[in-house]
């Protein structure tokens, strides 16, 4: 049998010269995976970490689960960052730089709506140095600032159910959606009467138009901090927007 040979034309001699990666960068072949900037690529250093929940804490976790059931949820790990923000920011820098990288072993959170309803830390023999119990008198401030209960569990091998039942039996009852809060009394109207202030964030609320719902087109006096403080005031008399 005749064997036939196909020489690959120059535009192919030069294509093959460079072929995709799998990270979709194109390389010279037999030559090492290089940057735009000329380095050679190597794998990322990350690794996914065994110890997410530590045993104490999963050994909590589990029985703290089985006593709430459907009522709430539990989040873990919770950056104090995404639970809190600081009011007026510009003017407290500070206060922010101090939430950016301290975070809280449990939360729990009403099912429906994902309202963060108390804060749960587990204080091991770490928390006995002096800058932990600095660090806990902070957070200890911050949550009672915004109003967040916390209870701090000394860690043990086991949790029983009834100590933990026993320990949130105060708290568990918010896990129930409350009646909405009462409002301060509506000024006249959004031109006559100075708009409020936040009675959360302490800055001047600003008036806004309803989208949607029941109210679609109505105007209300909002916290300029939304979507992260939900305060409105309703404007008496006010008549939809347009």
């Amino acid at each position: 049998m005749q064997r036939t040979t196909e020489r690959p034309g120059c535009l192919g001699s030069i294509l093959n010269l460079f072929r995709r990666t799998p990270s979709g960068r194109h390389s010279r072949v037999g030559l090492p995976e290089v940057t735009q900037e000329g380095l050679p690529v190597e794998p990322m250093p990350y690794r996914l970490r065994d110890d997410f929940l530590s045993a104490a804490e999963l050994s909590y976790f589990l029985v703290l689960r089985s006593v709430l059931g459907q009522r709430a949820t539990i989040c873990t790990k919770v950056r104090l960052a995404d639970l809190l923000f600081v009011a007026r920011p510009h003017e407290n820098m500070s206060f922010v730089n101090r939430i950016s990288s301290k975070h809280i072993d449990f939360v729990i959170c009403e099912s429906s709506t994902m309202q963060p309803v108390v804060a749960i830390e587990l204080d091991d023999a770490s928390h006995e140095r002096d800058d932990r119990r600095q660090r806990d008198a902070f957070v200890d401030d911050a949550l009672a600032a915004a109003g967040l209960p916390l209870v701090r569990v000394i860690p043990r091998g086991q949790y029983s159910y009834e100590d933990i039942v026993a320990q949130l039996k105060p708290i568990l009852i918010a896990v129930t959606p409350s009646p909405p809060k009462a409002k301060s009394p509506p000024p006249q109207s959004s031109q006559a009467v100075e708009a409020p202030i936040c009675p959360k964030c302490g800055v001047t609320m600003v008036v806004r138009t309803a989208g949607k719902g029941t109210r679609k087109g109505s105007q209300f006096y909002g916290c300029p901090n939304f979507p992260r403080c939900r305060e409105a005031v309703p404007i008496s008399g006010a008549m939809p927007a347009g």
